[in-house]
């Protein structure tokens, strides 16, 4: 019987290795015209809904990581515990199988129902599954991809693993492969089954095209000519790029009420990352709208910071309250010197654990106690100094408690909103061509043209997502501090941003690098990987410096997670021992977790697309 003759259920089941049997269905119990049929349209939305790449398990393990390492985010005091790890808790990405799994699946109902019209479903899939695969290879390098998901077809039950530098080049090859099928006029596609694009064939082929783009800058620190031809490839293309807020790859996967957690990502609550001080400068210097989309407010409005007063503990005001308000005749609070809507925002200090930068900061960001708790009568509440990563732009099921005085009212936000997502969109796309035309690899545009509208079309876009999300604060003030202003993107915003000192174009390549970290943001594996790639941050930068810790050598930051040794008992085990051979990587869980000395192999034992890369903090 045909391999179209497939349970839904079946199809839905896709890991490395495929464990789904050969069996004929003449051997099933079951009747031939009683085993449902999976159209393409079906297992390709059924594909969009399964596609996701910083996913619960990403967060709740591999980006605390990532934010420390590249000192985007902090959580606390830096030590030698910041650059331990362990491979038990790192979520490898394997979700490209899972696309790649309903890729197969609809090319083999296609081959058997001679359906070339529904190429293009194949082809979303194909696209979703490069999209995954890069960012499977940014953590462990090479993957399986070429045999994977290829068993119930025929293939081998232990792929093998195909080198980076193999799939970069195949992965351009589909790419352009499939932007030619979703420009063909004989395509059918049903418009509701596809929730991303609604059946726009002309935006999949800009996706495609430009997806190449993720692939050139990677390719920059060992074959920038290579990167260089992709990148010039990708603006010739009749496709076209994405270069607009309605062309991101921004969508959501369900309506509340509709479809279960797939409208919310995930029912998980998620501890999100802590601001680090120097990235929050940086936006408040430079007037960056982005801050109040990925960051949360603080807890001390002006009515807080009046019941502080009132109660006489002005000294428990953290110094940073205390500098950016202005005091009446009196003694109460009459204004702030910074001005709404940027002054709750704050982040925690990079330093080291036990230093004196430590110690003299410690009563106000590390060991505050009661400091910052007010108690009128028997109602009691404590006030958050800090900012952390918003968590409504990565989930929709979160509830919001408006920050008030003890005894005053209390202000919810329950409602439980579809996450929208972000995945690829017009302003990572031009600053990566402002990079690509300022390092002189491509030749077409002008650097500072692409640069402007990616820090424009950037800020638009999270807007965007902000907007759909509903984040607190976001259209509203929730009616209980007079002075507070929402946080939605303003008239002129973009303008004055642009004319900052830390912002405005002078040619110099930290500026791109910060922009494209500042877009990455909510991205933390993009962010991650543009920091290791770039450099950037930079020691002694005068916008956004990366602190070079006496206790700490750049050396002994990873740049890769730890590869266990697989079980003696593991099928794939001398396969994936020759690949870690292949590549250079010391498997072993010696490597972590022992203090610099062990982590420095995690740094000096690369990855192929990041060898050659300048080290954390230096720069390009």
């Amino acid at each position: 019987m045909k391999a179209t003759k497939i349970f839904i259920a079946l199809s839905l089941f896709a890991v490395v290795g495929l464990t789904s049997c050969r069996d004929k269905f003449a051997e099933l119990n079951m009747k031939p015209d009683a085993v449902t049929t999976a159209e393409p349209s079906f297992l390709a939305t059924r594909a969009m809904t399964l596609f996701e790449i910083n996913d619960y398990l990403f967060w709740f393990y591999n980006q605390s990581y990532y934010y420390r390492w590249t000192q985007m985010g902090n959580s606390g005091v830096f030590s030698e515990g910041s650059y331990g790890m362990d491979a038990s808790v790192v979520h490898r990405q394997t979700g490209y199988i899972t696309m790649l799994s309903y890729k197969n699946d609809i090319e083999s109902f296609i081959e058997a129902n001679d359906r070339q019209d529904a190429k293009a479903y194949a082809a979303m899939c194909g696209v979703l599954a490069v999209y995954g695969a890069i960012y499977a290879i940014d953590i462990t390098g090479d993957i399986q991809y070429t045999e994977a998901s290829q068993y119930r077809y025929g293939g081998p039950l232990t792929p093998k693993y195909d080198r980076v530098e193999d799939l970069f080049d195949l992965f351009v090859e589909e790419l352009d492969e499939y932007i030619k099928i979703f420009q063909d006029d004989t395509q059918v596609v049903v418009a509701k089954q596809d929730i991303i694009y609604n059946g726009d064939m002309k935006k999949w082929a800009k996706l495609a095209n430009t997806l190449k783009l993720k692939v050139a800058v990677r390719l920059l620190a060992n074959n920038s000519a290579k990167a260089g031809q992709i990148a010039q490839g990708v603006l010739s293309n009749s496709a076209g790029y994405i270069d607009s807020v309605d062309d991101a790859f921004i969508f959501h996967k369900a309506d509340a009420g509709t479809g279960g957690d797939l409208a919310y990502q995930t029912g998980n609550s998620v501890s999100m990352m802590g601001a680090s001080q120097n990235v929050i400068d940086f936006m408040i210097d430079s007037r960056d709208p982005r801050v109040r989309f990925f960051y949360t407010k603080n807890g001390f409005n002006s009515k807080i910071i009046q019941e502080f007063i009132t109660e006489g503990l002005y000294d428990n005001l953290p110094p940073f309250v205390q500098e950016n308000i202005n005091l009446d005749a009196d003694g109460n609070f009459e204004s702030y010197k910074l001005g709404e809507p940027w002054n709750r925002y704050q982040g925690r200090p990079v330093v080291w654990e036990m230093s004196d930068e430590y110690e003299a900061m410690k009563g106000i960001y590390f060991d505050y106690t009661d400091r910052y708790q007010l108690t009128v009568g028997e109602a009691k509440k404590s006030y958050s100094i800090f900012s952390s990563l918003t968590e409504e732009m990565i989930r929709g099921r979160v509830d919001f408690t408006l920050p008030t005085v003890p005894g005053g009212p209390t202000i919810r936000d329950n409602d439980d909103v579809p996450w929208w997502g972000m995945y690829l969109g017009a302003g990572e796309t031009n600053l990566y061509l402002a990079e690509l035309r300022q390092l002189g690899v491509i030749s077409t545009g002008s650097a500072q043209n692409y640069y402007e509208r990616g820090v424009t079309l950037s800020v638009q876009e999270w807007d965007k997502v902000a907007g759909k999300n509903k984040i607190p604060y976001y259209g509203t003030t929730y009616g209980y501090d007079p002075l507070e202003e929402s946080i939605e993107l303003k008239d002129g915003e973009i303008e004055a941003m642009l004319a900052t000192d830390a912002v405005k174009w002078d040619g110099s390549m930290e500026k791109i690098y910060l922009q494209q970290l500042m877009n990455f943001t909510m991205l933390a594996d993009e962010m991650y990987v543009t920091a290791r790639r770039s450099g950037y941050p930079k020691v002694g930068s005068d916008y956004l410096p990366f602190v070079k810790f006496q206790k700490a050598e750049l050396a002994a930051i990873p740049r890769r997670f730890e590869f266990s040794e697989p079980a003696p008992t593991d099928i794939m085990h001398d396969i994936r021992m020759e690949s870690l051979k292949e590549q250079g990587l010391t498997p072993g869980k010696n490597q972590s977790g022992m203090g610099f000395a062990t982590t420095t192999v995690l740094n000096t034992e690369r990855l192929w697309q990041d060898k050659n890369a300048p080290q954390w903090g230096s720069g390009k």
